[in-house]
């Protein structure tokens, strides 16, 4: 028996022992006369295929690149001769010369001769591409076969490693996976080959004793094969690294992560495709994946009150299938974190959508996109904020859960209550209004009447709000008749809190007296107040200071409120304020927010107020600012800023004079555009230039973000040389005596605007800039009074101005734009324009409101060429976005983060 030598018998050895032998060598190779280079030959592996047969596989290549793959199949007849096949991914195809090069690494002498003698008849012969493969000691050469390709659909069991960072390997997992297995079958051969394993050419004996050969079309085989992988299938070896399995696992799986879904849609719409092309595709009976297409009658909903408390409720939503309930809020948030939106479903509103359910067949729901789209509109949000249980289920606060009630295309079963509140919100233009209590001593205005009446919707159902009414429309009296009405009713077992600022506590007192005499007060201030502390119980109405509150935070937290009202609630604003926190921590059955400018200066202060509300509702404050914030101030989102205002309008209730107050007399803004002396702007262009080179390089390094403090303070600084030189600290800055706006003021406009009798308050941010007019005022010996933060009797400049005793009165925007009426004033000067319109706008209702009866004249002094033209034009923006928030209306949505960079001049 002629083996081919020594070094083949050893080879056979080796292989008979293992299946697969792993080796790698490098040599030179020659190529039947021509010689390679550093060639390279990676013996992938040996299979052996039978006590007769071996198969060889190689990459035949020079460096790290392979240039060929390669199969030797090698035979032992009976006669003891040995007959071989080769296959090579080469033009030639079979027969080849990096074959031959195989043979001469394992030392097969004879096997070279030969394979090089068959090369060469090859060559002259020219024959067809397509001939792979071709037995030695066949004298007449067959042509290769065309397979006929077959799936086999099927599941196996395996054995995945579970990976640690420190062990390794942890163990195993079982699980049941399918996979699609390629097979090739040729007409009259009985077996069928699979595709994966090279075996060139089979010999068979029919029942007659006649004896067959096929020779395997392997390029047509590998090209079938190309189908697999533009479906999203890949090796078995591939998908799952490491696996074990106790049968055959030359089969192919899926590349997608949902393994149902994929299968079940190439069940679906693949297998006909591949019909189509030439494939059969069998399906084992056990392969699942089946898909259910739920009808109206499969669907259920629990919407339940949470044991969390009255305000909040839990859903489950789902479809139940063969009796089995299925809770689609798990593959809600899936879908969304795959991708899918709203608008892809908008463009599919005529196809269905599979949802994978899992289970032990790995079954599939398929949803139309119609119904997909309602859900996945109403979840958007709020699964955003992952407010899904551990038990699957939906945490939602009762508004949410009422604006579920009444969404179309959702089979929802609201408790009761909630659908009561359903019906109010479709009908929230025309809530029922209530009658002023009998024992109110003022005469309601229609507006008023509606703010109580909404006061009470809330209270009615648990819910919590900010009453947003433009300064001077009356929000104490509202609420009064709120509290009274409370009282009234013999709803109130506990006292109500006020809480504001410590300038409008008199007001309180008060306009309580005046309008709510049957209600008895407490005013929380100066030390005596400590001896009230266990009276509190016993009064119907407390009101207290913002400062004083953190002071007594352990008293006021111990008691029980009936309502918590916050006055100019923009106070806690910072929620990591002292002030807000304890507010928030305070026990109360209705809450309350009172503010002209619920957001001064970002949506964060919003969330800040409803966080006080109702905890929650906007989610935790990282959250809101991914998912509202950014998206609406940074990237001028306007459908988040249009969800957003459809998420809080039922809670905030916003009136201006405009559109309630028509009793009211005109107001006239007047911008007046001042020209700086050459001094002062020289000193403006050197603080400009060295403001702008510094604002830029801290972009430029830690971003805009992070350069806040740097920003505010060129900001600053320029502002101040607008005002007048002597506010900067610097020492040239106080060699420049001259102010344009300060001439201006006090040489033109002031002494006409007293000669014709006005009335006039002056504002500025800078108490600096007040003492410098303050000064004038006197030199000019012009009569005045003066309110600022350091003011300790507020009341004496109050009277003294409202009695007409004085023409001008000089506030601080901070310490006088909130809880003044100053109706005597038909006039008001802005001495320095601020970025933020809602903090002036303030300041003008000190004149501009109810009991006015004189047109209102405001003057903004401006400075031409300067920082303060940029204000002007970004104050506009900023009501914009305010005003887009409160009203929903998108159009006015216009701040970037560019506009911030614009008002310093970088780029």
């Amino acid at each position: 028996m002629n083996l081919g030598g020594f070094p083949f018998l050893k080879l056979w050895a080796q292989v008979r022992s293992k299946s697969w032998l792993w080796l790698f060598r490098r040599q030179q190779i020659d190529e039947g006369g021509r010689l390679l280079k550093h060639g390279d030959i990676g013996l992938a592996g040996v299979h052996v295929c039978s006590d007769c047969e071996v198969e060889i596989i190689a990459g035949v290549g020079t460096g790290l690149f392979n240039t060929a793959s390669v199969t030797v199949h090698l035979r032992l007849r009976e006669d003891g001769s040995l007959a071989m096949t080769s296959h090579c991914t080469c033009v030639q195809g079979s027969l080849c010369s990096h074959a031959a090069a195989v043979m001469l690494m394992l030392d097969i002498e004879e096997g070279r001769q030969r394979i090089e003698k068959m090369a060469r008849v090859q060559d002259k012969a020219s024959p067809s591409p397509q001939s792979e493969s071709v037995e030695l000691e066949i004298k007449e050469e067959l042509p290769p076969s065309e397979p006929k390709p077959v799936l086999v659909v099927r599941r196996i069991a395996v054995q995945v490693p579970q990976i640690t960072a420190k062990r390794g390997i942890g163990g195993w997992t079982p699980r049941s996976i399918a996979i699609a297995q390629p097979f090739a079958e040729y007409e009259g051969c009985p077996r069928r080959f699979e595709m994966l394993v090279r075996s060139p050419a089979h010999q068979w004996t029919d029942d007659s004793g006649t004896k067959h050969t096929v020779v395997r079309n392997l390029r047509s085989e590998r090209l079938l094969l190309t189908d697999l992988s533009s479906l999203g299938l890949k090796p078995f070896a591939e998908a799952i690294p490491g696996a074990k399995a106790e049968e055959s696992t030359l089969g192919y799986m899926a590349i997608a992560g949902d393994q149902a879904l994929f299968w079940a849609q190439f069940l679906q719409e693949q297998t006909k495709k591949l019909g189509e092309s030439g494939w059969r595709v069998e399906v084992a009976e056990d392969i699942g994946f089946q898909i259910h297409e739920a009808g109206e009658d499969e669907w259920f909903s629990d919407l339940q009150n949470d044991k969390g408390g009255r305000d909040w409720f839990s859903l489950d939503l789902g479809v139940e299938i063969e009796g089995r309930r299925i809770s689609l809020v798990p593959l809600l948030v899936d879908c969304i974190d795959q991708g899918l939106t709203a608008a892809v479903l908008e463009k599919n509103l005529d196809q269905r959508f599979l949802l994978s359910l899992g289970g032990d067949r790995d079954d599939v729901l398929s949803v139309p996109a119609e119904r997909l789209l309602v859900l996945l509109r109403f979840f958007d949000e709020l699964l955003a904020t992952r407010p899904v249980r551990k038990d699957g289920k939906l945490q939602l606060d009762k508004l949410r859960a009422a604006q579920l009630a009444t969404l179309d295309g959702l089979p929802i079963r609201a408790p009761a209550e909630l659908s009561a509140l359903s019906q109010q919100l479709e009908n929230f233009q025309r809530i029922t209004l209530i009658e002023p209590p009998p024992s109110l001593k003022a005469s309601l205005r229609d507006y008023q009447r509606e703010g109580a009446s909404w006061m009470q919707f809330l209270r009615e159902f648990g819910l919590h709000g900010i009453l947003a009414d433009d300064m001077g429309l009356g929000k104490t009296l509202q609420t009064l008749t709120h509290i009274l009405i409370e009282k009234e009713s013999g709803r109130m077992e506990h006292p109500c809190l006020i809480v504001a600022p410590t300038s409008v506590l008199r007001n309180w007192i008060n306009e309580s007296i005046k309008f709510t005499p049957t209600l008895s007060l407490l005013l929380m201030h100066g030390q005596s107040r400590k001896s009230d502390f266990k009276f509190l119980k016993q009064y119907d109405l407390v009101v207290t200071s913002y400062p004083l509150l953190v002071r007594d935070a352990e008293v006021m937290r111990e008691q029980e409120w009936h309502i918590v009202a916050l006055d100019e609630a923009q106070n806690i604003k910072n929620p990591k304020s002292l002030a807000a926190q304890v507010c928030g921590s305070l026990k109360a059955r209705h809450r309350l927010c009172l503010t002209g400018t619920p957001m001064e200066n970002h949506l964060g202060e919003l969330w800040s107020l409803f966080h006080f509300l109702m905890p929650g509702l906007l989610s935790d404050a990282d959250t809101f600012r991914q998912h509202y914030r950014n998206p609406i101030e940074r990237d001028a989102d306007a459908d988040r800023q249009k969800q957003l205002s459809t998420r809080i309008q039922p809670l905030m209730l916003r009136r201006t004079k405009d559109a309630v107050a028509k009793e009211l007399p005109p107001k006239t803004e007047i911008l007046h555009n001042i020209t700086l002396g050459k001094e002062q702007t020289d000193l403006y262009e050197t603080i400009r230039a060295a403001m702008d080179k510094r604002v830029r390089e801290a972009i430029a390094v830690n971003g805009l973000d992070r350069s806040q403090i740097v920003v505010l303070d060129a900001l600053l600084k320029l502002r101040q040389v607008c005002c007048h030189p002597k506010l900067l600290k610097q020492e040239t800055a106080q060699n420049v005596e001259e102010s344009a706006k300060t001439a201006y003021l006090m040489d033109e406009m002031l002494p006409e605007l007293i000669e014709e009798g006005r009335r006039i308050l002056i504002f500025s941010q800078f108490t600096e800039m007040l003492a410098l007019i303050e000064a004038r005022l006197k030199k000019d010996g012009t009569h005045f009074v003066k309110l600022t933060g350091s003011t300790k009797d507020r009341e004496t400049p109050i009277r003294e101005f409202q009695t007409g005793n004085v023409p001008v009165f000089l506030i601080s925007l901070k310490a006088g734009g909130a809880g003044l009426n100053l109706t005597a004033a038909d006039t008001v000067i802005h001495y320095d324009p601020w970025w933020n319109p809602a903090a002036e706008a303030q300041a003008s209702d000190r004149a501009h409101r109810i009991g006015q009866t004189k047109p209102v004249f405001v003057h903004k002094l401006i400075c031409e060429g300067t920082i303060e033209e940029r204000v002007v034009a970004m104050q506009q923006k900023k009501a914009a976005l305010v005003e887009g928030l409160l009203t929903g209306r998108t159009d006015k949505l216009q701040l970037t983060q560019a506009d911030i960079q614009a008002l310093f001049a970088v780029e």
